[in-house]
């Protein structure tokens, strides 16, 4: 008030502070309602701080849903009622009652989505959340909500300044004004996010993960054997490899340990790797690669393994490990970097890059391999994990094109939904077979398995199996290979059918919400334990026996490896 006892307007900037904390009644509802359903159980078990980001927008975009239908309802049903709009008492009362039951409605949510969580967790052997504990997802739900709620009213705010103003300078009508306003205000927004955020988020994801491409890990040391890239007579120097490549390039079993293992003489297996920096372009590194093949004579080895990486240049040591232990060391292994951001960050960024890389790897290694005289060709074998998946099935149009490039054997193991070979042999799978669990050209090419255990493996790729072989590892509780933008607004297959091994029946799909759920499991996706998630283990052992065993061999033999790899996993550690 001033000194003669008049108030004093509040100031413009207090008013719109205020205005962003006022609520629309019905979005509140709404807001509760898919909070409360994303509080529903998901693929895999989730800490209350996933469940309260997961919790916060979901609530957002509930209020969303709920302000537009609010609008709707109010224009088009309640519009020219005699008893609308009702008596002031009557709507707080209204909106007191709404507010009142969306936040027990929350309230009552947390306990059951905590025991929820606890038996998705019991079926992958993890400890499940405390229910007292679970209460956090309340707080940072609310946190996430309210700042997403107030960056959309911030938009809305601008929309209607922008159609003031051109209200006053053109005297144009509302209509047409705000349709205008919107859509500029729209084409800044994502300009903003596609010229400016995203790209300053690969810019600085790039600043963060660029100085650990250049390390290397504690302990690993250039290799000595010329039967490695990165060694004395490499064409690849040690420096240029990148952290993954040093690590690929510098493990693995010695001669020693496999003569040991299978009880006579064994081959130095050979590993051929081209980092980023080995060369300045894609062909440059093609070149090196095709030149360290030659170098190493690796065309004269019984099997020729195809490795297209992950985002970080990543290579399955156990995947490695466990053909070069079928084999007696008596292998090459061939891997090509591409980046060096996670794969979920390649994921978004640029699936396409991924996808020409492993193409182009294949498309040269197979180019020189089909030059040989069909009789001294080794085994040609490909092997793909989750984006390295994708990028392999990049260089075939459909499922002949494996066979008449010449392949004996492909193992692609957690294929994200977007693999475009992985995705047309689902969507024709045979009639009466599940997508979690299809069948295909009654398995004569192509099987796939969700096993986590070397029996289900075993059964899944059984005889007859004659000509080339080609499997799909994907487990059913995997979020890489579910995930897809079409979960928010249609229901998959895969959740209509009866559930796969490790998915919990409680789950349910619901628009929106299945999508951000399954979305953030796969930032958990490999935290579980082998055989769930996208951590598929050492059972990746049992999908190279099912589609390259050498000849005469047993399940013992597959055990006897088993053996061997969790002997070196407890003496060496994960290689990472």
């Amino acid at each position: 008030m001033t000194a003669t006892g008049e108030r004093t307007a509040p100031h413009p900037l207090l008013l719109w502070a205020w205005g962003l904390l006022r609520l629309d009644f019905v979005g509140v509802v709404f807001g509760a309602l898919f909070f409360c359903l994303s509080m529903t159980p998901s693929l895999l078990p989730r800490s209350w701080e996933f469940a309260g980001l997961i919790g916060g927008v979901n609530a957002a975009i509930g209020y969303g849903v709920g302000v537009l239908v609010g609008k709707i309802v109010r224009h088009f049903a309640l519009r020219n009622r005699d008893w609308w709009p009702p008596s002031k008492t009557v709507l707080w009362r209204l909106k007191i009652v709404s507010v009142v039951t969306a936040i027990g409605a929350s309230l009552l949510m947390v306990a059951p989505a905590a025991a929820w969580q606890r038996q998705v967790a019991a079926v992958m052997g993890m400890e499940g959340p405390a229910t007292l504990g679970y209460y956090r997802t309340l707080l940072l739900a609310l946190a996430v909500g309210g700042a997403l709620i107030a960056a959309s009213r911030v938009i809305l705010d601008l929309i209607r300044l922008v159609a003031r103003f051109l209200k006053r300078r053109w005297q144009i009508n509302d209509e047409v004004a705000l349709f205008i306003g919107t859509a500029v205000v729209v084409m800044l927004v994502v300009m903003l996010i596609n010229g400016v955020l995203y790209r300053g988020f690969l810019a600085g994801a790039s600043r963060v993960f660029q100085p650990q491409n250049a390390a290397t890990r504690e302990g690993v040391v250039a290799p000595t054997q010329p039967e490695r890239s990165g060694s004395p007579e490499s064409f690849a120097p040690w420096d240029t490899l990148g952290f993954q490549g040093r690590n690929f390039v510098a493990t693995g079993p010695s001669v020693e340990e496999l003569t040991r293992v299978n009880g006579r003489p064994a081959k130095e297996p050979i590993r051929v790797y081209a980092g980023l920096q080995t060369a300045d372009t894609d062909e440059g590194r093609l070149a090196v690669l095709l030149s360290e093949l030659q170098r190493t004579r690796a065309f004269e080895r019984k099997a020729l393994i195809i490795v297209p990486t992950t985002g970080t240049g990543w290579v399955n040591p156990v995947a490695a490990r466990s053909v070069e232990m079928l084999y007696n060391g008596d292998t090459a292994i061939v891997a090509l970097q591409y980046s060096y951001l996670p794969s979920w960050i390649s994921f978004v960024g640029d699936q396409e890059k991924s996808v020409t890389s492993g193409r182009m790897l294949i498309d040269a290694v197979q180019g020189r391999w089909a030059t040989l005289p069909p009789d001294r060709r080794p085994k040609l074998m490909l092997y793909g994990e989750s984006l390295g998946s994708m990028a392999g099935q990049g260089a075939f149009g459909f499922l002949p094109d494996v066979s008449l490039m010449g392949f004996d054997s492909v193992l692609w193991v957690g294929p994200p939904q977007a693999s475009t070979l992985w995705r047309a042999l689902i969507e024709r799978r045979d009639p009466g077979t599940t997508e979690v669990s299809p069948r295909y050209d009654n398995g004569r090419t192509v099987r796939f398995s969700q096993g986590a255990d070397a029996e289900e493996i075993a059964r899944d790729t059984a005889d007859p199996w004659e000509g080339t072989r080609v499997l799909f590892l994907q487990h059913a509780s995997d979020p890489i290979v579910w995930w897809s933008p079409d979960l928010m607004f249609s229901r998959p297959d895969w959740l209509i059918e009866p559930p796969g091994r490790d998915r919990t029946a409680a789950m349910r799909w619901y628009p929106f919400v299945t999508f951000s759920q399954v979305g953030a499991d796969i930032f958990n996706a490999a935290g579980v334990p082998g055989g769930h998630g996208h951590n598929y283990g050492h059972y990746v052992l049992d999908g190279w026996v099912a589609v390259a065993p050498p000849d005469g061999w047993t399940p013992a033999d597959t055990e006897r490896i088993r053996n061997a790899l969790d002997k070196a996993a407890a003496e060496d550690g994960p290689e990472t």
